[in-house]
Formats: structure tokens, C-alpha cells, sequence
């Protein structure tokens, strides 16, 4: 997923905010006196998804001339910007303001929203296009896109997202290089700045401004300050000995061992799947069960150490292990950490985390070692192939399969392509990334295939199975987004047949004679004598003191034996009737050429309870168009 942020220009009531609206859904005016009054006073913030991978982060701003202040503020950071001019005004003062900010700020890359567009005729809209590309000779935006758009009517809507996704294929990310994490070595407070926390950051970089959490308590604040050295800076680098001054976090908050990371990307763990190397001078042996102390970075935390294919590890020797914690704790795949024994006080053995979110499962398995051994020799494909198929009909996202194998993202993407493109994993869904191993996809296909053939068996009426009825049989340990894929599977394999919102075995020819004395026969010669006005569901029912399900069962078998057909959910024709006024309809269209309701009236004597529904239904069979307030015959 590539991460942009995507501002708005331009002068105020030319259409910002609802054109931000008309593409997200999201209101950005927020404030009672912004909704009052009608204009944009602070920034509005909301987030976009487009094809391609593409997720902005939209800063809208406001365009009062009073308000220049906020826009400007709302500037800084914009990978791309949609300069927004109402195509009935044109440009207008903030319009040249704006664009002389975005300028002078750095802005490289965007394109013009000529708004309103239909309020103005074509002949203007033209006008106003070349003043506009006069406007914008000589800026950041001379070439760029100029794309007419109506946030009422949503004209040119899609072409600004095709626009926007072109363009946001050529601007490159800001840099970040992995996530920062400063675990803390002292707290204490300052007059006048608040908490000041310290330690060394292991990873990434950490800015003025950040959003951060701190773990394992999961207390959010904010970068307020940053001293490296004795010195103030921005931003603090991997390596660095910082003190940070958090914002939203009081002194009795954070204690040493607490972790500052970016909000929301990390979550603590109470178990780990480790190396675990006893030292020779360990003074005993080291039993299944036993409790320690586990240091890493500034923490400390008891933990039992559960011995995965042993029951004790002598001195000198090493083994693969389980780590329970007594408290939740922050450790990465890669992190190191020393044992010390509690009576005598001393250190015992060490090692590298492996797993930091095993999942439950028995001692001695051959899964779990066989994982543990991949990811301690760094085989890539081996890792992520063990992990996805150890979460079986799960699965598992992009980001927890990266937080799990502790891989870098390029040689994670390269392994992940290779597993791909072998078709030993599969990737289930587009955003987020979710995986499955072939084996659990088989399984859930054949889930599938039983829940299909156990359902029929019980409905032997029933053509098929409605989808929302089968994804609801999905099981619940797996994902629902899974459902999709797997009809698709299903479908490829030839086993299966999708038909609207039908699921039905492929193959399938369904032709259930029914007896003139069986309800389905009785229903027919019961439509039949009906004619040209049908009985409804209801007068089904009294007439044969049946229910509805068994009345709707008995119709559907009509309508696929051909006998019936159905016009709307509470109205069926015989097949007979209704060619009947079919061959009315069509030959009065090939003498007219069209007609009018009251037309078709006169000539068929249905009344408006009847007439309606079937101009729709004819319609919707491509015999007719609807043109106002008349049909005529649809080309073929």
C-alpha cells in the first residue's frame, strides 16, 4: 500500500469540502460554527482508497482569506494537492493565493478540479478551461490534469480518481525505513515541558509531531520535543541516545521498561518462541517449568520457560523454547534477551527471539519446530510458508505475517512472490493482504462443497443455495473475506456454479415433473386460469391452506422448469399469459415504434396493479427501453 497525503486548494465556497465528501463520504467540517455558517475554518482531515494500492490521507483547507493561517498549516506535508476552482466563478482571489503558497511550499504534483460543472453550459466550461491553463503556465501545475467534476450529480468523479491514481504512481513515498522503538530508561519531568522520557532508539526515526503509544499500557501522546546530545532537534535517529518530551502522557504513566513506538503498529506479547542457549556456568540444570527473569532492552518480567521438545536442558546445551510472561511485554522477532535465575541471583542463559506470537499448540510438535528452525537460520520462504500454513484456515495478514517472521519487507515480498508463484500460498484478498496455505483452501473448498450438498439434500425443491446463506457457513475461526475467492475457486474447478445470488452444483439439470395432482401442478393450472391477472402469494396460500416457504418453493420450480415466470417478488404469469402479452407489446412496437402506459392498458385491459410490474419486467429482459414516460423497443 502506497501511503500519500492529498491536500485541497482554492477559494472559499468553490466546492472543496463537498467535492472531499463526494469522494470519501467524509465530512471534513466538523466544527458546529463550520456547519453553521457554511465555510471551512480549521482542517478537515479524511482518507481515500484507489486502485492500485493507492490510500491518501486528505487534508482539506480552508479558503477564507481569513483563515490563510490554517491552510498554510494544512500545507506542509501534501504529496499532491487538487487545486479547486468553481467552473460558474472561475479564479478568484484565495484561487491565485492558494496557488502562490503551494508554490512557495514545495508542492510538486497535483491537478485542477474545475467544480460545479453542471451549472454551467459546455460553451463556458471550454472558456473557463483555457483560463484556467493560462492561469497555471509557468507553476508545478502547467501540465497537469484539469478535470470538470459536479459533487451534486457526480459527473467526472471517476475520471479525478483515474487522474489521481496516475499521478500517485509517480510520487514517491516520504522515506521510512523501518518503525522507531525507544524502549525507557528514566521518566521524570520538567517545568514547563511536562514528561521527558530517555533511552536509546534501537530502530527507525522518531519526529517532532509523531503520534506514539506507549506499550505495553497502550497510553497514547505526542512527540512534543526531541533532545539528542543536549540538543534540540527534529527528528532522532536509530542509535541515538534521545530524551523526548511526550505530550498526553503524565509522569506516573510511563515507568522504565515502557516502550515509545508509532501509535497503533506494534501490540505487546504474552508468549514468545525462542533460542535459548544455557550457559555452561549455570549452577544447575534447567528444568520444563522452571521460572526466571527475563531482561530485554530497559524490561524486566518474570517467565516460564516451557521446553518445546525436552524436559531439561543442561548446562552448555541449546534448545528451542516458550517464554510465558507474567506481564505483557513488547519483543520483535530478532530481539535478544538474557535469563537470570532468581535464587542465586544470576544470569543463566540467553538468546533471540523467534516468534513473538506463536500460536497454541503441543509440546514436542513437529510444526512448531520446524518453523522456530527456519526462522533462527533466516530461511525466508520457509518461514513465511510455515507460518501461513500453521494458521490455517485463518490465515493471516500482510502486516502480522511481517510482524511474526521479523523479515525485511523487500526479502519478505521476494519470498512471498516466489510461494505465490509456485502456488503453495495464495493470496485471499487484496487489502488487506491475507494468505492461506493450499492445503487449508482445499479444505475450506470442500467445506464448501458439504455444506452445498447437505443443504439440497434438505431442500430437495431448492435449485441452489443463496450466497450470504453459504458464506454464513464458513467456519468461525476463518474469514469471511475468504468467500469470494473460494466461489471463484469452486467455479475454476467446474464444480460449482454461481447464477446471480444462487450457489448450485455445475452440471446441474434440474427439471422435477410434477404431477397434475401435486401442489406445483395444482399452482400452474391455478396461474393458467388466472390469466393475464395472476393471484398473488397470499392468494396462493388460502387457496391451497399452504404456507408461504412451501408456495416460494413450488413457484421457483415452476420458473425453472419454464412453466412460470416471475415478475416481481410477489407476482408469477404463467409462461402461456404472459408470452401472450409479450406478442402484444412487441408487435404493437413494430406498427408504433413506442408506448405509453395508458397505451399498453387499452391494449391488454390490465389495470395499474399488474401493468407496472410487467413494463419494468420488460424492461429488465431487454425487450424494452424506457425512454420519460414511454417504451420503445430495445435495439438488439
Amino acid at each position: 500500500m502506497k501511503h500519500l497525503i492529498l491536500g485541497t486548494a482554492g477559494h472559499i465556497d468553490h466546492g472543496k469540502t463537498s467535492l472531499v465528501k463526494a469522494l470519501t463520504g467524509i465530512d471534513t467540517d466538523r466544527l458546529k460554527e463550520e456547519k453553521t455558517r457554511g465555510i471551512t475554518i480549521e482542517l478537515g482531515f479524511a482518507h481515500l482508497e484507489l486502485e492500485g494500492g493507492i490510500r491518501f490521507g486528505i487534508v482539506d483547507v480552508p479558503g477564507h482569506e481569513k483563515f490563510v493561517r490554517a491552510m498554510v498549516a494544512g500545507v506542509g506535508g501534501m504529496d499532491l494537492v487538487i487545486l479547486v476552482i468553481a467552473a460558474d466563478e472561475g479564479i478568484m482571489p484565495q484561487t491565485r493565493e492558494h496557488l502562490d503558497i503551494l508554490r512557495l511550499l514545495g508542492v510538486k504534483s497535483g491537478l485542477v478540479a474545475l467544480t460545479k460543472c453542471d451549472m454551467v453550459d459546455r460553451d463556458w466550461l471550454d472558456l473557463v478551461t483555457e483560463e484556467v491553463r493560462d492561469f497555471v503556465a509557468g507553476s508545478f501545475l502547467e501540465k497537469a490534469p484539469i478535470c470538470a467534476v459536479s459533487s451534486r450529480t457526480g459527473e467526472g468523479l471517476e475520471k479525478l480518481r483515474i487522474e489521481l491514481t496516475r499521478l500517485a504512481d509517480d510520487v514517491a513515498e516520504k522515506r521510512r525505513e523501518g518503525q522507531f522503538r525507544l524502549p525507557l530508561d528514566r521518566v521524570f519531568t520538567m517545568a514547563g515541558f511536562g514528561t521527558i522520557v530517555t533511552g536509546t532508539l534501537l530502530a527507525g526515526e522518531i519526529h517532532v509531531g509523531d503520534e506514539i503509544e506507549l506499550l505495553p499500557s497502550g497510553r497514547e501522546g505526542k512527540v512534543r520535543g526531541i533532545q539528542a546530545h543536549g540538543k534540540k532537534v527534529e527528528t532522532g535517529q536509530a542509535g541515538q541516545r534521545l530524551a523526548v518530551n511526550l505530550q498526553g502522557i503524565d509522569l506516573d504513566q510511563a515507568h522504565r521498561g515502557n516502550v515509545v513506538v508509532p501509535r497503533g503498529l506494534f501490540r505487546p506479547t504474552r508468549a514468545v518462541d525462542v533460542r535459548l542457549d544455557y550457559l555452561a556456568s549455570a549452577p544447575r540444570m534447567l528444568k520444563h517449568r522452571a521460572t526466571v527473569r527475563l531482561h530485554s532492552a530497559t524490561y524486566e518480567v518474570p517467565a516460564q520457560v516451557i521446553l518445546l521438545d525436552r524436559d531439561t536442558l543442561q548446562p552448555g546445551e541449546s534448545a528451542y523454547a516458550q517464554l510465558r510472561l507474567k506481564e505483557p511485554a513488547l519483543l520483535l522477532s530478532g530481539d535478544s534477551y538474557i535469563l537470570r535465575a532468581f535464587s542465586p541471583q544470576v544470569t543463566i542463559g540467553g538468546g533471540v527471539t523467534l516468534d513473538p506470537f506463536p500460536p497454541s499448540r503441543r509440546r514436542r510438535s513437529d510444526d512448531a519446530l520446524q518453523l522456530l528452525e527456519a526462522l533462527d537460520t533466516a530461511e525466508h520462504q520457509a518461514t513465511l510458508r510455515l507460518i501461513i500454513s500453521q494458521s490455517l484456515l485463518t490465515g493471516i495478514s500482510y502486516d502480522d505475517l511481517l510482524l511474526r517472521a521479523g523479515i525485511p519487507r523487500k526479502a519478505a515480498d521476494t519470498a512471498l512472490a516466489a510461494l505465490l508463484a509456485s502456488g503453495t500460498i495464495l493470496q485471499m484478498n487484496r487489502e488487506p493482504r491475507l494468505f492461506l496455505a493450499r492445503e487449508a483452501l482445499e479444505q475450506l473448498k470442500q467445506g464448501m462443497l458439504t455444506e452445498l450438498t447437505t443443504f439440497l439434500a434438505a431442500n430437495p425443491l431448492k435449485q441452489g443455495m443463496g450466497k450470504e446463506e453459504l458464506k454464513t457457513r464458513l467456519p468461525k475461526r476463518s474469514d469471511a473475506r475468504f468467500f469470494a475467492p473460494l466461489l471463484s475457486a469452486l467455479e475454476r474447478d467446474g464444480v460449482v456454479l454461481a447464477d446471480r445470488d444462487i450457489v448450485k452444483p455445475a452440471g446441474q439439470t434440474i427439471r422435477q415433473n410434477m404431477a397434475v395432482d401435486g401442489l406445483g401442478g395444482k399452482i400452474a393450472v391455478f396461474l393458467q386460469e388466472k390469466g393475464i391477472e395472476p393471484p398473488t402469494i397470499k392468494e396462493i396460500m388460502e387457496r391451497f391452506r399452504c404456507d408461504e416457504k412451501t408456495v416460494r418453493d413450488n413457484l421457483a420450480l415452476l420458473v425453472r422448469n419454464g412453466d412460470a415466470a416471475r415478475i416481481s417478488s410477489d407476482l408469477f404469469y404463467a409462461t402461456s399469459a404472459l408470452d401472450g402479452l409479450r406478442s402484444k407489446l412487441v408487435d404493437h412496437l413494430r406498427e408504433k415504434g413506442e408506448i405509453t402506459p395508458p397505451e399498453y392498458r387499452e391494449l391488454t385491459g390490465l389495470s395499474r396493479k399488474f401493468l407496472i410490474p410487467l413494463l419494468e419486467y420488460f424492461d429488465g429482459e431487454k425487450v424494452t427501453i424506457r425512454v420519460g414516460d414511454k417504451r420503445v423497443a430495445r435495439k438488439r
